[in-house]
């Protein structure tokens, strides 16, 4: 068994740096060791931050930037193919690809930009977004040039690649200017159609982790004791742009303290691999066919659209989707948001339809 090279000695000393500090001194010299080192080391010291804390990630990346700062200089001594080989490796990590891209970029733009346009399904939201902008770009100069089903065409490539809620809404924007049915829910595969219960109580947050009755049974003809009565399950339907789920719509008055559940029948035509793509700002739940998935126990510290992608294993006919939506006592304006989006896609987040509304 051959020894691990001076080089790869020194990653596993910063791959073990803690979060308190613990092993700072050792990590110092290594990260020296490895700035001060040859250009021939920069693939394997950004392949060092597959998996790596996000401690580790910010002394690695330091050792990446000298290595490369000072390749650039030379001419010559970039390893540019090794590092396009690694961009368009997905397994390796999205921000070590990015910077790569980034160097890239600097030694010869053109050709970054050409391979930058192919990365429209790239698992990285960070670089399809800079490929969707691309296309942003192109289709504003066919706009310019008057070629409007140029434009169109390639303003739609962009909008069905795109995960970036604001390059959606522009891309949405621009093509219904150009006479074009955006329907960005359909597109992105939002469930707009719930099932709701509730409220039960959350009382001094101890909603969360309390089983109430649909975490047991979903039966959408039985009613159950709430927090200030019976409660039934109805049906809602989210008519936001994005599929935003709002729960103060069914129990109005901006509820404190309370919990709801929402319910929904996905159906799928084949049995296989799927993400659970989550936007919440309320503690919450997910269950799927009654196996619980994951949760956080958190509040109002913002959403965004995926802002939790969960693995999931979806049957062929129909899978339970069951999500417990949890609000507190916070009284601000900022905190009466009661509310979710989610979507089932493919890992590269192309939505994945249930066949049955």
């Amino acid at each position: 068994m051959e020894s691990p090279s001076p080089t790869e000695e020194a990653i596993k000393v910063i791959q073990a740096v803690g979060e308190e500090g613990q092993g700072n001194e050792k990590a110092s010299l290594a990260l020296q060791q490895l700035a001060a080192g040859s250009t021939d080391t920069l693939i394997e010291v950004l392949e060092g931050m597959k998996g790596a804390s996000p401690i580790a990630q910010n002394w690695l990346r330091n050792a990446t930037e000298s290595l490369a700062e000072s390749a650039l200089k030379q001419e010559g001594a970039l390893p540019v193919l090794g590092l396009t080989e690694f961009v368009l490796d997905t397994n390796q990590d999205a921000n070590a690809r990015a910077l790569a891209l980034e160097w890239l970029q600097q030694l010869d733009p053109s050709a970054a930009q050409l391979m930058l346009r192919g990365m429209l399904n790239d698992p990285s939201n960070a670089l399809r977004s800079q490929a969707v902008a691309l296309w942003m770009e192109d289709g504003q100069k066919a706009l310019s040039a008057n070629r409007p089903a140029a434009a169109q065409m390639i303003l739609r490539q962009g909008i069905e690649h795109a995960r970036d809620v604001g390059q959606i809404r522009i891309l949405a924007d621009a093509l219904q200017d150009l006479g074009a049915q955006i329907e960005i829910t359909q597109m992105l595969g939002m469930i707009t159609q719930w099932h709701v219960v509730g409220p039960f109580h959350n009382r001094d947050r101890s909603g969360f982790e309390t089983i109430f009755a649909p975490e047991q049974v979903v039966d959408l003809k039985v009613s159950y004791q709430g927090k200030s009565g019976e409660v039934s399950w109805q049906s809602m339907q989210s008519d936001d742009r994005f599929g935003m789920v709002d729960l103060n719509q069914p129990y109005p008055g901006y509820l404190k303290e309370v919990t709801a559940y929402a319910y929904h029948d996905f159906y799928s035509s084949e049995e296989r691999p799927a993400q659970l793509r989550l936007g919440c700002k309320n503690a919450w739940k997910i269950w799927l066919n009654g196996e619980f998935i994951f949760g956080r126990d958190e509040y109002h510290r913002g959403a965004q659209m995926d802002q939790y992608i969960l693995p999931a294993e979806l049957k062929k006919g129909s899978n339970s989707l069951l999500i417990k939506l949890c609000q507190n006592e916070q009284m601000e304006d900022w905190t009466v948001e009661w509310e979710f989006q989610l979507r089932v896609c493919d890992e590269t987040g192309k939505a994945i339809h249930s066949e049955i509304e």
